[in-house]
């Protein structure tokens, strides 16, 4: 699985101009299911993100995480996440899960997360989503398990 989180202060998604997931502190992360992934890939992720360490400590250093700062996760689908731009100038996308899938995965990985006691809210698979966001430091790390 590919993904892209960015610390924030605040971030929301809307869907035909309602809001349908929003939190203050924490994680935006982008996630997509690429081709060959399992629930392992999605059980990882979902660990390796919660223990990331880039909250500022009491000195001002990034050492705490999700978990530690008692943060939420807004987690929002997004396929693009698997273009291919190595030919021409149109990005391919074709190492993307299936989007049947893809859907799977995604709701799974939101679940996991869940499990870790992280309050998420979530966008809407396959929808045209509208995303805002306060990028905090910024700070944004990309992950690929």
């Amino acid at each position: 699985m590919r993904a892209i989180i960015q610390r924030v202060t605040e971030a929301s998604v809307k869907v035909d101009g309602e809001t349908i997931g929003a939190i203050d502190r924490g994680y935006m992360i982008l996630v997509c299911a690429m081709q060959g992934d399992t629930e392992a890939n999605a059980d990882k992720l979902a660990a390796k993100i919660s223990k990331t360490r880039v909250f500022n400590d009491e000195s001002g250093k990034m050492n705490l995480s999700l978990l530690d700062v008692g943060g939420s996760a807004l987690i929002v689908s997004q396929f693009t996440l698997a273009g291919d731009t190595s030919r021409g100038n149109r990005p391919g996308f074709s190492s993307a899960a299936r989007p049947d899938e893809g859907k799977r995965l995604y709701d799974y990985f939101c679940d996991q997360v869940r499990g870790l006691n992280i309050p998420v809210e979530t966008g809407e698979f396959g929808a045209n989503m509208a995303v805002s966001l306060v990028n905090d430091g910024p700070v944004t790390i990309t992950f690929d398990v």
